[in-house]
């Protein structure tokens, strides 16, 4: 994927002394125009590396040029789309696509990234320059019955992806993905999953909206994707961070959910009830959860049929399990990961994908991240539980599997 968008402002025009000439009707095109000439809601293009001269301007996607081949030297992305240029017709080219953001203002303008450009087309991401809106997801079928991480009941543990335009996406883990909410997922600030808060054996999904503070339940129909959603939190959830959705704490058989007051640093328990609503919270640890920047829950990870916790330390980028207990509480932590895991850009705990009846977990990394066939940003690198608590050394896929662009993956 190619971006190579040159920001410029638009105001330059004016400094340069170029004058508007005003907008023509549908479907026109004037014989001269500057930046500030393309309208809402189109691209621009003009065979000039100042963006002035005859004006060329589209809004539908389009295989080829015609007259217009290889002629684009100025352009601008006026539109609320990504805009992707290709070498070649229909949206080809061995380079892969020069990716431009949306840009509502058309403020920003420059080179096209090259003096081929023959077709073009809009899309809601930019993945979808050169691929899928989501990464390919394989995991094994598990020996043991559906449940940790499954959505669809077939053992396969399933991943949840928000794009960038705010859709969510199942993967169901076969490389495959289906579009399971086609828009609204942005105006979500936390999104987690993992248990069966309603009482029908199915697991659940727990959403925070950012602008009002609510709780809101979608509740798992079996097949992966989400039936009308519960509030089950009225408001002032902004004020609580790293809120997981957690399984079975206090070993009632209801899912439960964990959060941290930054105010505070205290660890709260808000318990499952059997209403699919959430009970009066419980403290967990009095302080010092702050310096956890991430909390993880992976299912039983030491063989005692009890839900543990994973936290990562902030400071040493250690890795820590917290052992459930049979009171509700965890046991003594143990040190899983001695340093480094502060590479690692988010967690995704799903249960058993290597289909060894043990629960592992993966993580998605970071720029600073160094791996063998995979560095940088976006590399899914999978570490498989070995029983104990412990976890064996990751193995990043391949850098043609890219899980970068994406607004949150669970």
């Amino acid at each position: 994927m190619r971006n190579s968008l040159l920001r410029r402002l638009a105001a330059a025009a004016t400094t340069l002394g170029l004058t508007s000439l005003g907008l023509l009707g549908a479907g026109a095109t004037p014989t001269q125009a500057a930046i500030g000439d393309c309208p809402s809601g189109y691209f621009c293009a003009w065979r000039t590396d100042n963006g002035t001269g005859t004006m060329y301007r589209t809004n539908v996607n389009q295989a080829t040029l015609g007259s217009w081949d290889n002629q684009f030297r100025s352009v601008v992305n006026h539109t609320n789309k990504y805009l992707c240029l290709y070498d070649d017709a229909n949206y080809t080219g061995s380079a892969g696509a020069s990716v431009f953001p949306p840009d509502p203002a058309g403020t920003e303008w420059g080179g096209p990234g090259g003096n081929s450009v023959s077709s073009l087309k809009f899309v809601p991401t930019g993945r979808e320059c050169s691929g899928l809106a989501y990464p390919p997801w394989n995991a094994a079928v598990s020996p043991v019955k559906a449940g940790f991480g499954d959505l669809d009941g077939d053992r396969r543990p399933d991943v949840l992806v928000r794009d960038e335009a705010g859709r969510l996406w199942f993967l169901p883990g076969d490389g495959t993905g289906r579009l399971v909410g086609t828009g609204g997922w942005g105006a979500m600030n936390a999104l987690t999953r993992h248990g069966d808060f309603t009482g029908d054996a199915r697991e659940d999904v727990i959403a925070r909206e950012t602008a009002t503070g609510k709780l809101w339940l979608y509740p798992g129909t079996g097949t992966g994707t989400l039936g009308a959603r519960r509030l089950i939190g009225s408001g002032g959830w902004n004020a609580m961070a790293r809120i997981t959705a957690y399984g079975d704490l206090t070993g009632d058989a209801r899912s439960d959910l964990l959060a941290v007051e930054p105010t505070t640093g205290r660890l709260w328990l808000y318990p499952g009830t059997s209403t699919g609503t959430l009970g009066a919270r419980k403290l967990l640890g009095s302080g010092g959860w702050n310096a956890m920047n991430a909390l993880v829950a992976p299912g039983d990870m030491n063989g005692d049929a009890k839900a543990d916790l994973i936290a990562r330390e902030a400071s040493t980028g250690k890795l820590w399990l917290y052992p459930a207990t049979a009171t509700g509480s965890f046991g003594p932590r143990v040190l899983i990961g001695s340093g480094g895991w502060n590479v690692m850009a988010s967690f995704l705990a799903l249960g058993d994908f290597g289909g060894d009846g043990l629960n592992d977990l993966a993580t998605l990394t970071t720029g600073s991240y160094v791996g063998e066939g995979c560095r940088g940003v976006g590399c899914l690198v999978l570490y498989s539980g070995k029983g104990t608590g412990f976890l064996n050394p990751g193995l990043p896929e391949s850098r043609q599997v890219d899980w970068s662009d994406l607004r949150g993956t669970f």
